[in-house]
């Protein structure tokens, strides 16, 4: 859906947009119609391009810039073996599910950026303002990207830190994940505030350890995605928490909703965590009812947490 939404975005700034899908038949029907029938419908995408796969081939050695929205779990597969040195934007929040690696490691051969903050497909594809960051360890190509996403209802800021913000995009969808579950046992907007903001500090606290920047965490990537994943109606990482509140078992909250990028980020997180020798409480909790645990019980073990100052080292 986010690619989608991307491909509207850039076709307005008068880019020439080319959208590559694995289906033959969303590939016919937008080259038909104009529309994406899988993502966003409504949406025309009037000047956009749209190709299988396999058609695609050429194409990936000529362009001036690769973007890649696919799920955490296709995207080792999706950059292995592109052709072409042409460099690649990422709009995917995770990790890797294998290796546990971020996902700009994985790309080869070529410069990598990252498009992060507190963007949904819909309000993006409705031409409402919004802003996002974009990170890269080549700052050049960061602030070329920059100055060509960026429109009049869409701004874009740059952040050196890509190792902080890829964290965000991944961290945030665990805590929303709890988030929805706070929604779904009806505790209230006091408990969801504290969970979020203490989720905000986790998150923080495990970036510093790998490397990252503090500030990066208070950002559009960190603090801004996190408010609105953790309060969409329609974000599907809340939405999973919710349904698992109510007593809906993981496997099945995600069957209804599709891919849940939080459900594959937790245990990844939690082990590196554990690497780096790092507590993450809500995080831990969020593995545990992944594996089978009960919601209410977690929720009354985090609040009877060993209490300790806010800022202190000790996580709570």
């Amino acid at each position: 859906m986010w690619g989608t939404a991307f491909a509207h975005l850039l076709a307005d700034r008068r880019h020439e947009v080319t959208l590559v899908d694995c289906d033959a038949e969303v590939v016919r029907s937008l080259a038909a119609s104009g529309r994406n029938p899988r993502y966003l419908p409504e949406l025309e995408l009037e000047g956009v391009k749209a190709l299988t796969v396999s058609q695609a081939g050429e194409l990936f050695e000529h362009v001036d810039l690769l973007v890649v929205a696919v799920p955490s779990r296709a995207f080792a597969a999706a950059v292995a073996g592109l052709p072409g040195v042409s460099p690649l934007l990422n709009l995917t929040k995770g990790l890797d599910p294998i290796s546990g690696a971020r996902l700009s490691t994985l790309v080869e051969g070529r410069p990598a950026a990252v498009l992060s903050g507190p963007n949904f497909a819909e309000e993006i594809a409705a031409d409402l303002p919004a802003a996002a960051v974009v990170a890269s360890d080549d700052q050049e190509l960061a602030a070329r990207l920059q100055a060509e996403i960026a429109s009049p209802v869409f701004r874009v800021y740059v952040n050196s830190d890509l190792i902080g913000v890829e964290l965000c995009g991944a961290a945030k969808n665990v805590i929303a994940l709890a988030a929805g579950a706070v929604d779904g046992l009806g505790l209230g907007d006091n408990a969801k505030a504290a969970l979020m903001t203490r989720g905000l500090a986790e998150m923080t606290r495990l970036g510093l350890a790998c490397g990252a920047r503090a500030d990066t965490f208070a950002g559009l990537a960190g603090m801004g995605d996190l408010i609105a994943t953790c309060w969409h109606p329609h974000g599907r990482n809340r939405r999973a928490g919710e349904l698992i509140g109510r007593g809906v078992a993981p496997e099945q909250a995600r069957e209804q909703i599709g891919t849940v990028e939080g459900m594959v980020a937790a245990p990844v997180l939690g082990e590196m965590a554990r690497r780096v020798g790092v507590e993450l409480p809500i995080t831990e909790a969020v593995c545990a009812v992944l594996a089978g645990g009960e919601v209410k019980d977690l929720v009354i073990e985090l609040m009877g947490r060993k209490p300790t100052g806010e800022w202190s080292a000790s996580p709570v």
